[in-house]
């Protein structure tokens, strides 16, 4: 009886998928050249701009996990730029001689 988990699997050679990234690009490219040629590329106005990012914002803030942990790398970093612009901003007061 074979272990399933420690055969290589076999992949199929044909298909986009199956391509190299920087084929699978250049093919992309020269379609998205094509549509606009042809004229049928859509193109977003700001109004649509606008309301395609409300509505990933919303989607994304849902995750309360995702927003605290970008909320604490904010605060992190901040704190990093903070401390280092505070050594550098005044020598004197950061050795603690006046």
């Amino acid at each position: 009886m074979h272990d399933k988990s420690t055969e290589p699997k076999k992949h199929s050679k044909r298909g986009f998928a199956s391509m190299d990234p920087e084929q699978q690009r250049a093919i992309s490219r020269e379609g998205g050249r094509a549509a606009h040629q042809q004229g049928v590329a859509h193109k977003f106005t700001s109004e649509e701009a606008r309301a395609a990012g409300r509505k990933g914002g919303i989607a994304v803030s849902r995750n309360r996990e995702h927003m605290a942990a970008i909320g604490r790398k904010g605060g992190t970093n901040r704190g990093k730029k903070k401390n280092a612009m505070a050594s550098t901003s005044n020598p004197v007061e950061s050795n603690g001689q006046l």
